[in-house]
């Protein structure tokens, strides 16, 4: 794991990343802008309240507010930094000369998944900052704020690997990218789409006992989502309303953390499978 985790791939890869001025012009306006939407957020709730005061539910739901706005910024940033790791390589035509260093496939992989998504591990750590101004209002635990940094970071991992995974089976570093984003697109809007639908058609069969025991695909919709997900548990009546027309009462959290474990594990596996299978078929 060692070997893995420090080897010349991510060395490059971090010189490379982090030497260039863009990369910390690239956190400052992350921050600026997350830094905007808190200003202004406060600075509205602050006129349209009761002698200029915050209560603890108007800033409960200021950061229901900003962690999705962060999670869409992450789900956007992540398949544009990801999807071109293997393809570029490809491209510029080093992949070969990088294949036959003594690297293993597991260790390129994992190198560049590493480096790819520590920018942006970097960006939801500098966020932490704006998320203690809304914190002051009360209405937030300290444990929800961890569990929404938690959140993030193993986001970020798992879209980072799915987007490394398309890297590695397509060639061109254009259409890596639009298939990852494609991806990203089904599985936070298209499930969205599906939980709407097939929760509006369980709340329309409730009146039938036998058909609303038990429906798991709202469930199972939901579980993809990572967005509602997280709703679900900064805000349980969501994951509860979505239990009370599947039938389903296992956390919604907790399937999405298996299932996204597993996505993980699957996209990694076969992208160290796939990096070399042209040399092994030369073999």
């Amino acid at each position: 794991m060692k070997s893995w985790l420090m080897n010349p791939v991510l060395n490059k890869e971090f010189k490379l990343r982090f030497r260039s001025f863009k990369s910390f012009l690239g956190v400052l306006f992350y921050v600026l802008a997350i830094g905007a939407i808190v200003i202004g957020m406060i600075f509205i709730q602050s006129l349209t309240s009761m002698g200029g005061r915050i209560d603890p539910d108007a800033s409960r739901g200021m950061f229901v507010f900003l962690s999705v706005i962060q999670l869409a910024l992450v789900l956007f940033i992540t398949p544009g930094l990801t999807a071109g790791v293997i393809s570029s390589e490809r491209e510029r035509q080093t992949l070969n000369i990088l294949l036959t260093t003594s690297q293993s496939s597991a260790g390129i992989i994992f190198g560049k998944l590493i480096s790819s998504i520590s920018y942006l591990l970097l960006l939801v750590v500098a966020s932490l900052p704006l998320y203690s101004i809304v914190f002051l209002f009360g209405g937030i635990s300290p444990t929800q704020l961890l569990m929404v940094l938690g959140f993030n970071v193993f986001t970020v991992i798992v879209y980072g690997s799915i987007g490394v995974l398309f890297s590695t089976l397509v060639r061109k570093t254009i259409a890596a990218m639009v298939t990852t984003y494609g991806m990203t697109l089904f599985l936070v809007g298209g499930t969205a789409l599906l939980t709407l639908l097939f929760g509006s058609m369980a709340a329309m069969n409730q009146g039938n006992a036998a058909a609303a025991a038990v429906n798991p695909f709202p469930y199972l919709a939901a579980m993809l989502n990572t967005p509602i997900v997280m709703i679900g548990f900064l805000e349980p009546t969501y994951s509860e309303e979505i239990g009370r027309l599947s039938g389903i009462h296992f956390p919604l959290w907790a399937s999405h953390l298996i299932c996204y474990t597993l996505l993980f594990i699957g996209s990694v596996l076969l992208s160290v499978k796939k990096l070399r299978v042209k040399m092994k078929a030369k073999r």
